[in-house]
């Protein structure tokens, strides 16, 4: 083999790699060792930050192209190859992209020996690994990059059809209950039931893990897509079945049309079609979801507050501010307390409402540090009112995710003896009556509060989630009647007696009420008949800034 590369003189070897590299997606080279020169396919040219497919002075080109972490592997390798202690090159490393990105390579060749033994040539090929491969042999589809280039031939013809992906439903639990080979086995299986339902023009592609994608761009309208998913689920009943129901499972799809796509290439396909798959999803699983415009708008809105509402945590949770808006006793319109509120600005002025920030702070885990800086800054703000008003109290809402994945018992019990506040002057309110059940985490957490001292409300009651059997469970202190609850009771004499009835037996518990939302005088009497002991709303003052609020009510 050496015999044979020597007859060939550098040049000729170029023109050989030349005749190739049209058919392959590798860059096969040659590095002339004697005369120090270097020569690759031209697609590697364009593809890495070489100065061009052809160059001398290849030691040190190289350590321009290569990643600075992985020079001293290649520079080794190098060295042994020069001094013939080696024939082989096969290794591992990073070349540096066009973009300024590494690029992992695999570069493999072998040395071609002259007179004396001495290096002459170094041929082989660099091959990307990070590229995701064009085939998948556990589906027997072709994958990703085969979607990719699929989409680069037909973006000029991007006029009908549609996108359909499909997803199996909790594939993860098939894995763990039934191992990697039978989840193999149900991969094919769904692949098969996929291209048995496809029509002529209708390609399939897996695209990652237990995704598949569906091309139609000779059908191309919704109904076709839904039959399709139809013809899909059949058989995959029929599949299912004819394994004796040894694992049941479902598939999702989300679907999108050619016109839902602003900008025809992968990048944005692969975008959009995993937020219709994820919807599908989330409405419920063993559905196909229609892509709608506006969902995906408010999905990106949400992910951008998201993205927003990290960064203003990680600087010093700027933008953030807490209101107070006062809790007055019924019977005298005195201040008894304050509720804390939280409010959220961002950097373009913008104030974004509660009701859309609060649970995304909520279902992404990031209440737990903005709960702490909400309990230090309202325990701050108690402090100061006590100056004027000793017997003043502060009410903070407590996510139930704090209860469940925070040690939120500790937090508080430090927060207050550290700031010297006594435990009474503290009430805590739970932000999301769906999850007032009698759990252990949070019947563990109201028990600890009571016997430190702190006093619990239950919020919002009187809305849809709430009943009477949450007041025996959770045996708070003071029950918070809701906005949309008084509205009724105001409106309407059954809502009323049902109202005076709950707390009247409120009272026969030695349990306070808290009626929410009143907004006029004529409102405020009407409820003061049914004799609450806590009056909250506009009537008495909207939620205001801390020194709007000291100032206002209590003339610091």
């Amino acid at each position: 083999m050496e015999q044979f590369y020597l007859h060939y003189t550098f040049e000729n070897i170029c023109e050989v790699i030349q005749q190739f590299t049209s058919c392959m997606d590798d860059y096969p080279y040659v590095y002339d060792m004697k005369e120090d020169r270097y020569f690759i396919s031209e697609k590697a040219a364009e593809r890495f930050a070489i100065p061009s497919n052809l160059f001398s002075g290849v030691i040190q080109n190289l350590k321009e192209l290569v990643y600075p972490e992985d020079w001293e592997t290649l520079d080794a390798d190098l060295q042994m190859l020069a001094k013939g202690e080696k024939s082989d090159h096969n290794i591992y490393y990073r070349w540096m992209g066009k973009d300024a990105h590494p690029i992992w390579i695999n570069c493999r060749g072998r040395l071609i020996k002259g007179e004396n033994d001495q290096p002459y040539y170094l041929i082989g090929c660099v091959n990307e690994i990070g590229m995701r491969p064009i085939a998948d042999n556990v589906s027997g589809l072709l994958e990703s990059r085969a979607v990719q280039e699929m989409l680069t031939s037909c973006s000029d013809n991007w006029q009908k059809g549609y996108i359909l992906r499909v997803g199996i439903d909790d594939f993860k639990d098939i894995n763990e209950k039934f191992g990697m080979e039978y989840g193999d086995y149900v991969l094919h299986g769904v692949a098969d039931c996929i291209v048995n339902s496809l029509m002529p023009g209708q390609e399939a592609y897996r695209v990652v893990g237990d995704e598949f994608m569906i091309m139609d761009f000779v059908y191309g309208n919704i109904e076709d897509a839904r039959e399709l998913y139809r013809r899909i689920r059949s058989m995959l009943d029929a599949f299912i079945e004819s394994n004796h129901y040894e694992a049941v499972y479902t598939i999702s799809g989300g679907v999108l049309t050619c016109g839902d796509v602003i900008e025809p290439n992968y990048s944005e396909i692969m975008k959009i079609s995993q937020f219709a798959l994820n919807e599908a999803k989330v409405r419920g699983k063993n559905q196909l979801y229609v892509f709608k415009a506006e969902d995906y708008q408010r999905f990106l809105r949400k992910r951008s507050l998201l993205r927003q509402l990290r960064q203003s945590i990680a600087a010093g949770f700027e933008g953030f501010e807490l209101f107070f808006q006062p809790i007055v006793a019924a019977d005298t319109g005195k201040i008894y307390a304050s509720e804390a509120l939280l409010r959220f600005q961002m950097p373009n002025k913008e104030r974004i409402s509660p009701v859309e920030f609060i649970p995304i702070l909520e279902e992404s885990g990031l209440i737990i540090p903005v709960g702490k800086w909400i309990l230090d800054r309202a325990i701050e703000m108690c402090l100061l009112c006590q100056k004027t008003l000793p017997e003043f109290r502060i009410s903070i809402n407590l996510s139930y995710i704090q209860i469940l994945k925070s040690p939120i018992m500790d937090e508080i019990y430090q927060h207050v003896i550290d700031s010297g506040l006594h435990p009474q002057s503290l009430i805590v309110e739970l932000t999301e009556s769906g999850y007032l059940e009698n759990t252990p985490s949070v019947k563990r957490v109201w028990d600890n509060l009571k016997k430190f001292g702190v006093s619990i409300a239950i919020d919002d009651f009187g809305t849809g989630y709430s009943n009477l059997q949450s007041i025996g469970d959770m045996t708070p202190n003071i029950v918070k009647l809701d906005r949309g609850f008084t509205l009724k009771a105001l409106q309407n004499r059954y809502e009323n007696q049902l109202m005076a009835h709950i707390i009247q037996m409120v009272h026969s518990l030695g349990l306070k009420t808290c009626v929410e939302g009143i907004e006029t005088k004529e409102e405020l009497e009407k409820i003061r008949l049914l004799s609450p002991d806590y009056i909250q709303g506009f009537y008495f003052g909207r939620p205001c800034a801390k020194d709007e609020f000291v100032e206002k009510y209590l003339g610091i």
